[in-house]
């Protein structure tokens, strides 16, 4: 275990158990906040939009989007004020997101909640991030992501079956309620046990100046701006993806009512990928396992995509639903590699670095993925096509990424 720069004198550290579960708990916000939504989307766009049912993904996308800018703010914030504080703050303005949506009158007015839930959502996401990197660097801060990210890519198969019974129960906007409830134990558990990771010596002051050099410090490293178009491309296939994956197995394959079971089996089978590759990335590396998973993943989405288009409208099902595991199971191999080697030589400035990384691929991932979504034609072939080409041309990208310094 490596101790990050410039935090010497570490307060009382939780177990490193103990961490990891806080710190995929913190991650499933975000998981919890999409995935609960998709079995609403038919009953949303029956009620909110009738006219044209692929707006309603725009439930999706629009959380994504308000989460992409937020995430710009939050890392310097956590910087100059502290961690727990800014992730406190964050999960105050997610509250009220959550509270609007579930009493807006219109679609537009839902969206825009959405926007906020989201910026809401930046503070922790990003920040559990900068707290991991006070604590761990290189492949033993990419470790502790993976295995974090365990519980994140778990927590799907439970969040449709969650939003299923909350609907039959309570009605769609019930589950802005279930929104509420998690964020308050989520982080109530952060604020009673976690303790405060950034010393008040290595804060940095919130400054105009200040933030735009370390801005520009952050995005001087190649590997940087590597891992930002990496993972802004990754981001756009798992959005394209999760934004058309219940229309396709409700109109395409006629499975709407067993989708939130599906999507649980597809989280499922996805989630070993998050300890293989925290088991992997300290023998092989970062950059190996990264390259390796997006050349498959995109030979599978345009293979996919071909042989859907053979068979025809309705048909392919299993190939499709095996993609769709590939599709997550390729996020837990290829997203917190990315953010540890992005972060690795900037300990010193990890907020703002998280994110102004943060930003720039999820708000560039949702534009991406929301398009992919709208491309959905009552068949999966564009869709997986253009996700397949998206995670190719990551994988293109990588061939750039520099070696990782090996964190002895």
């Amino acid at each position: 275990m490596s101790v990050a720069e410039g935090n010497a004198a570490q307060p009382k550290r939780l177990s490193r158990g103990e961490f990891i579960a806080l710190m995929g708990t913190i991650f499933a916000t975000v998981a919890f906040s999409i995935d609960a939504m998709l079995p609403a989307l038919p009953e949303i766009a029956a009620e909110l939009s009738p006219e044209d049912a692929n707006r309603a993904q725009l439930i999706l996308t629009s959380f994504v989007l308000g989460m992409g800018l937020g995430t710009l703010v939050v890392g310097p914030l956590s910087d100059a004020l502290g961690r727990k504080r800014v992730i406190l703050m964050g999960a105050a303005l997610y509250l009220v997101g959550a509270a609007l949506a579930f009493v807006a009158p219109s679609l537009e007015m839902i969206l825009l909640a959405r926007v906020i839930q989201g910026l809401g959502a930046s503070g922790p996401r990003v920040v559990s991030l900068a707290m991991i990197r006070d604590l761990y660097s290189g492949r033993a801060m990419a470790q502790i992501v993976s295995y974090a990210m365990l519980i994140f890519t778990i927590f799907p198969a439970v969040a449709p079956l969650i939003g299923a019974a909350i609907i039959a129960g309570f009605g769609w906007r019930s589950i802005f309620v279930a929104f509420l409830v998690f964020s308050v134990l989520s982080v109530g558990w952060l604020a009673l046990r976690q303790p405060e990771t950034l010393a008040p010596e290595a804060r940095r002051p919130l400054q105009a100046g200040r933030i735009i050099a370390d801005m520009r410090e952050a995005m001087a490293h190649r590997q940087m701006q590597l891992s930002i178009l990496t993972q802004t491309l990754i981001f756009t296939a798992l959005f394209g993806c999760i934004s058309s994956i219940q229309q396709v197995f409700d109109t395409t394959y006629g499975r709407g009512e067993a989708f939130p079971l599906w999507f649980a089996l597809i989280a499922l089978l996805a989630a070993p990928a998050g300890p293989v590759n925290g088991s992997l990335v300290m023998r092989l590396g970062m950059r190996p396992l990264i390259r390796r998973a997006l050349w498959l993943s995109a030979a599978a989405g345009v293979g996919t995509g071909l042989y859907l288009m053979a068979v025809g409208p309705g048909q392919g099902f299993a190939v499709y639903f095996i993609w769709s595991v590939t599709v997550f199971g390729t996020a837990a191999f290829t997203i917190g590699n990315l953010n540890a080697l992005a972060l690795e030589p900037l300990g010193h400035i990890a907020g703002t670095a998280a994110s102004l990384m943060g930003a720039l691929a999820t708000v560039g991932g949702a534009i991406g993925g929301a398009l992919i979504g709208q491309l959905y034609d009552g068949t999966a072939v564009p869709v997986a096509i253009c996700i397949g080409l998206a995670q190719g041309l990551a994988a293109v990208v990588m061939i750039r990424m520099p070696r990782e310094a090996v964190d002895d």
